[in-house]
């Protein structure tokens, strides 16, 4: 069956398509992958992981065209954070 994986880091993302023996975990699928690999800093004891925007855990057996996602940790406290202001400022 056919699954993708994900991953961003700050300068690139990366999603790709693999194809995998049916009861591959999600975890499985990341590992097949090369991701871990290819980036050495993703630490999936730290990390979560999740299936088109759902946490899941690592044993979460998938299904075909699921995609993997692996999730960055957050690098700031979003309560300190100035909210920007989106909207349009050429109004009268």
């Amino acid at each position: 069956m056919r699954v993708g994986v994900s991953y961003a880091d700050a300068g690139q993302s990366i999603w790709m398509r693999l194809d995998v023996p049916e009861g591959t975990t999600a975890l499985e699928a990341i590992e097949r992958s090369g991701l871990l690999q290819k980036y050495p800093t993703i630490d999936l004891e730290a990390q979560k992981i999740g299936v088109f925007g759902k946490i899941v855990g690592h044993d979460t057996v998938l299904q075909a065209g699921d995609r993997v996602e692996i999730y960055r940790p957050i690098t700031c406290d979003p309560t300190q954070v100035p909210r920007r202001d989106l909207g349009d400022d050429d109004e009268d």
